[in-house]
């Protein structure tokens, strides 16, 4: 990653192209906060600031981002130093754009909620929100929720419990973003989800941090889970590894594509029995066979 600004991604709608499949697995549910996308980095030393689509200077500083940069460049700086070289932080500087109803203590503070490695990959917030506590930097957007293959319904729902920084009685949130942080959707990119609504109610712990929730599982997810073992997983990765003499990470796509052809053709008839000619998507099916290889072998992803 480079140390010269970097524009942040666009977060895109749940339900399209971009964000297709991004459900399956666990899914860390953000609250979305309407103020201005902000971001720091160090390049040569320098401590620099950034908005969505530039850079900044005191000229043009992002309603005032820059200058709040400067004034805590001290803090910033420790926060530097536990952290990665070459990383870009992302967040929002809370200032009143089209929602102005958040609280009087929460504007024009830096809520952190993406940190990009310099591999182009994020950081998951399980990491990031350690280090972050032990700098003191309490300022970052906390989750939600965190579900475990959820189902459109069960995101709505998280609608439901945000109301975060929002004054009491003064209506509503923007909308919640959704991060999984395995997901690559099928243009090679590590996107992430949004649903945007007008109804939201708070539902947020710092001390017992956001509960996780096993959603209803689907069909496609139950056959996976009790037709293909790990001994199968295990004998397809020894097959390779003995035909190749060795293993490299060329190998991965052969592995998830033979095991997901073994499940199909050697169990197939086996859960058409006991479930009853169900329907099924096979799609689906392809995705939780690539999550249980990739937790089973989980060293080589």
């Amino acid at each position: 990653m480079s140390e010269e600004y970097v524009k942040y991604q666009h977060v895109e709608r749940i339900g399209n192209a971009e964000t297709n499949g991004i459900e399956i697995g666990t899914c860390y549910i953000f609250p979305k906060i309407d103020g201005t996308n902000a971001h720091i980095w160090i390049e040569d030393g320098e401590i620099k600031a950034g908005s969505r689509n530039r850079e900044l200077s005191l000229e043009a500083d992002n309603s005032g981002f820059f200058r709040w940069v400067l004034d805590n460049r001290e803090a910033l700086d420790d926060m530097f130093i536990h952290l990665q070289k070459g990383i870009h932080i992302f967040g929002e500087w809370l200032v009143p754009h089209s929602l102005k109803t958040y609280r009087e203590e929460a504007w024009r503070r830096f809520y952190i909620f993406d940190i990009l490695l310099p591999d182009g990959k994020h950081m998951p917030y399980d990491d990031y929100s350690v280090i972050l506590d032990s700098v003191g930097y309490w300022d970052y957007i906390l989750p939600i929720r965190i579900l475990i293959n959820p189902r459109l319904e069960d995101m709505e729902k998280c609608l439901e419990e945000n109301k975060y920084l929002i004054e009491d009685g003064k209506g509503i949130g923007e909308g919640i973003v959704i991060k999984n942080y395995d997901y690559v959707n099928k243009f090679g990119r590590q996107t992430w989800g949004k649903i945007v609504t007008s109804e939201f109610k708070e539902k947020h712990n710092r001390e017992m941090g956001a509960p996780i929730t096993q959603c209803t599982a689907y069909v496609e997810e139950t056959l996976v889970n009790k037709f293909l073992t790990n001994e199968v997983i295990e004998k397809v990765y020894a097959n390779i590894v003995n035909e190749m003499e060795g293993w490299t990470s060329k190998f991965i796509p052969r592995l998830l594509n033979t095991v997901y052809y073994d499940f199909i053709r050697e169990c197939s008839w086996d859960f058409i029995k006991e479930y009853k000619n169900p329907t099924i998507n096979y799609k689906l099916v392809n995705r939780f066979v690539m999550q249980k290889v990739k937790k089973v072998k989980n060293n080589l992803f």
